[in-house]
């Protein structure tokens, strides 16, 4: 086992070498229910089952109060679990409404689908004890589903926990069932809990009916979505297949019980991991092939067609061959070869090839076992775009005129699953069993508010495109620029003609923006990163304000080497060109304009501002990013502004260990920005607002009782009169709820703008959707708001209107965005460090967008 996979399993007990050929067990559902007699008997190629936990505490209750994960007998998804924080509640001033009431109101089409229940429906949870004690959960469902008594009850089994919708006559009940090989086995089904509709619980059952659904209307499931493999798209000038799907949810919004769907696609590639690594090893040679092979394929998500399962590659064992025999369940022994050819009927063609090895993820909290799959390459076929494929620009125009749908495609394709689930005759039987009703697609009332004035140094601008106002800029002076008078340019020598023709132009676009630029010290060096970096060591001194690189190619080590040094090591403002960018006929003049306003940014400049009502804010953007190069290591950046117009900002960043994306440095970022504002103010602002972002499913409980003290502790200590008041904001850029504008007879996507308060929203939570930006093809995604905490007290309006004002000041993009500036910058902070520098950038940039 190489490096990566063993630090993977580092730290959990093995297993007697259990590896698993080629056919695994379906992903498993949240609470790994069973869901009908067939999925009972549906077989296993797991060499090891893994125990199922018989503790139990018996009781009777009516709701989810006081009982944790494990009592349940089984997993709850993590988006589940933040379904039982209860934020609103503890917020006096939306108590009782959350809603505002500015702006134009706006008929709106949704994707969420209504499904009712009867009033009195309930949810009733079993547990189930066998005696003898069986380990199999095949046989568990087995045994119990052959009892007339369940036969014709919509049933759920975990092999622990059993959910029926109908209660059973008796509290406790004692049954028995033969095994094959006669014995009896007496099954104990004792009634625990009965829970309303509204719980998690229920919620999630009825998640995994719908999966149920979709697997009936030839759908699979890979990783949380559903697929039909037999309706591909294909594009076979790049050697991809595109299968068609939905992502799928169930929840409560407000008063009612939704079904919602969105569009998705998984991206597949014609090519077998065979094909992949014979064809690196012809262009960088047997010797070096073992390395390359693990370099590129390693870590990357590979399926199997012949059961549409996905497998992380975490090794590659050149050891065995598809000729060398596994042991089987019953014990016997079998080659690779033989197996496929018996079980799947594939004759494998490449007896020489090694197999790749996958950690198997356990089913259970509490399984320590190390559980491996053993796979054949010539079978796997990789998942995703190839690594180099963002910078494909006819490969990406062909991915994105399939998948990005417009307003009425994706409509369409939304109202025919509909329809699809109300004619298959085993999907309505499924509804029917459990008291659902599949209803119509809801529609509702949201608003837009009006557009935002943008100030530049000379005058207020209102742009003809409320999303864009790039050509607005080109004549305006901005808000206020340092002069660059000593720097630094290095180049290649081919890349001396078009570098000085770039700098001639970078001079004459900076003059009408307020930005003089002197002319630099250039160097040239050879076409190498480290002739890049010697150049550097060798050439900045302490009064050098920026370093320009004209890069020869786009190989990242040029760019990682670059600003690991001049971010960390030597704390220089730095600006890296593509020599090829600056060859693009006829753009010489936006492509100049555009670096010389980055340039602006790192000298501490500030371009444009809107107006904000609220006087002496700081609002402060969290965003955590996993490193790339180090496992268990997130990177945590943190912007907040340093003056009252919101135009200037304060960054820091830091790597920690944890093995959750929840930061532990906020108390020392909080007390280091309100130093910083102190400084530049001479006092603390009246109120501090936080927006969240990078907050995975199941995290909510730990930001309320983690990270948001942490925030407390530092503005109540910063001052012994009066502090800030502070509000935190939970940022979510993926949301699966999407609004449409009916136009006519046709849909189009919503104005930046469009504010959803109501309908779909949750009830215990202070949340709303914002639309902020425009697309220019497909359908819009809202941002989605979660208001956590809130000491402000500002009405809906207030919060939702500074938000959106928040989306204009990203300076890296004259025009609107999608989250907030703050955000956005600390996303883009995070973003360097985890994939290039992998180091804390010195204090002395702090006060830079150094990382735009």
């Amino acid at each position: 086992m190489s490096g990566r996979a063993r630090v993977r399993a580092r730290g959990m007990a093995r297993s007697p070498s259990a590896a698993e050929v080629g056919r695994m067990q379906a992903s498993p559902s949240p609470l790994s229910v069973a869901l009908s007699d067939s999925e009972a008997s549906s077989s296993s190629d797991h060499v090891g089952t893994s125990r199922i936990s018989q503790k139990y505490e018996g009781g009777l209750s009516s709701g989810d109060a006081g009982c944790t994960v494990k009592e349940r007998g089984g997993k709850i998804r993590r988006e589940i679990m933040d379904l039982s924080v209860c934020t609103r509640e503890k917020l006096a001033h939306v108590r009782d409404c959350k809603r505002g009431s500015s702006g134009i109101p706006v008929k709106l089409v949704t994707n969420l689908f209504n499904l009712d229940l009867p009033q009195d429906w309930r949810l009733y949870q079993y547990h189930v004890t066998y005696s003898p004690d069986i380990e199999s959960r095949r046989l568990r469902t087995a045994l119990l589903y052959s009892r007339r008594e369940l036969s014709n009850k919509a049933k759920a089994f975990d092999g622990v926990i059993l959910f029926l919708s109908q209660k059973l006559e008796e509290k406790v009940m004692e049954l028995s069932s033969e095994t094959q090989r006669g014995e009896t086995v007496k099954m104990t089904i004792s009634l625990t809990r009965e829970l309303p509709a509204s719980s998690p619980v229920c919620i999630q059952v009825f998640s995994i009916i719908f999966k149920k659904i979709l697997k009936k209307l030839s759908m699979y499931q890979i990783g949380r979505n559903f697929y039909k493999p037999s309706e591909p798209v294909e594009i076979p000038r790049h050697k991809l297949s595109l299968w068609p799907g939905f992502a799928i949810s169930v929840s409560h919004f407000e008063s009612k019980l939704l079904f919602g769907a969105d569009v998705s696609y998984k991206i597949l590639r014609n090519e077998t991991v065979l094909e992949f690594m014979t064809d690196l090893c012809h262009k960088t040679g047997m010797s070096c092939c073992t390395q390359t092979c693990e370099k590129q394929l390693i870590g990357l998500i590979v399926l199997t067609r012949y059961n549409n399962k996905t497998y992380r590659i975490d090794d590659i064992d050149w050891s065995v061959k598809p000729t060398h025999t596994f042991q089987k369940r019953d014990g016997t022994e079998i080659t690779y070869v033989d197996y496929y050819k018996q079980q799947y009927d594939i004759t494998l063609s490449d007896l020489n090839q090694p197999v790749l090895v996958s950690l198997l993820k356990s089913k259970r909290n509490d399984d320590t076992d190390v559980r491996m799959a053993h796979l054949i390459p010539e079978l796997c076929y990789l998942t995703g775009l190839p690594g180099q494929a963002t910078s494909d620009f006819q490969l990406m125009k062909a991915v994105a005129e399939e998948t990005r749908l417009s307003p009425l495609g994706r409509q369409q394709r939304l109202a025919r699953l509909a329809d699809d689930i109300q004619r298959n005759k085993d999907a309505r039987f499924e509804l029917e069993t459990w008291g659902l009703h599949f209803g119509c697609q809801m529609s509702l009332t949201g608003r837009v508010v009006p557009s935002e004035k943008i100030i530049i140094q000379d005058h207020i601008c209102e742009p003809v495109s409320a999303a864009d106002w790039s050509k607005d800029m080109r004549t305006c002076k901005i808000l206020s620029a340092q002069s660059l008078n000593k720097w630094l340019v290095i180049c290649s020598n081919r890349a001396e003609s078009v570098t000085e023709s770039f700098l001639n132009c970078l001079r004459r676009v900076g003059r009408p923006l307020g930005f003089n630029v002197d002319q630099p010290k250039i160097m040239k060096v050879q076409e190498n990163p480290a002739a890049f970096l010697h150049a550097i060591q060798k050439y900045v001194d302490p009064e050098v304000q920026l370093v320009m690189c004209i890069l020869p190619s786009n190989q990242k080590s040029y760019y990682d080497s670059i600003k690991k040094y001049l971010s960390s090591d030597c704390p220089v403002p730095s600006q890296c060109v593509l020599a090829q960018t600056l060859n693009k006929q006829g753009m010489m003049m936006s492509i100049a304009t555009k670096i010389a306003l980055q340039m602006t940014c790192k000298l501490g400049g500030e371009l444009w501002a809107v107006e904000i009502p609220l006087k002496s804010l700081m609002v402060v953007g969290i965003d955590v990013c996993k490193d790339a190069f180090s496992q268990g290591m997130v990177v945590v950046g943190f912007v907040a502004n340093i003056n009252p117009r919101v135009t200037r900002w304060f960054s820091r960043c830091v790597l920690q260990r944890t093995s959750a994306d929840v930061a532990d440095c906020l108390k020392v970022f909080m007390t280091g920005a309100l130093n910083r504002w102190f400084k530049h103010n001479h006092g603390l602002p009246a109120r501090i607002i936080v927006y969240r972002d990078g907050v995975g499913d199941g995290q909510l409980k730990t930001l309320i009782e983690y990270e948001i003290p942490q925030l407390l502790s530092s503005v109540s200590e910063a001052s012994s009169n009066t502090s800030p008041k502070l509000s935190v904001i939970v940022v979510r850029k993926k949301c699966l709820p999407r609004f449409l504008t009916e136009t006519g007879r046709t849909l189009q996507n919503p104005p930046p703008g469009t504010i959803v308060d109501s309908g779909a929203t949750r009830p215990e939570w202070y949340d709303f959707y914002l639309i902020s930006r425009v697309t220019c093809r497909g359908t819009i995604s809202p941002t989605y708001y979660n208001v956590i905490y809130d000491d402000n007290g500002l009405k809906p309006d207030h919060m939702q209107r500074l938000t959106f004002k928040l989306c204009h000041l990203y300076y890296n993009w004259p025009g609107l965005i999608s989250v907030p500036a703050p955000c956005q910058y600390a996303h883009k902070l995070t973003f360097l460090v985890a994939q290039s520098t992998h180091k804390e950038p010195s204090l002395e940039l702090a006060n830079s967008l150094f990382y735009l």
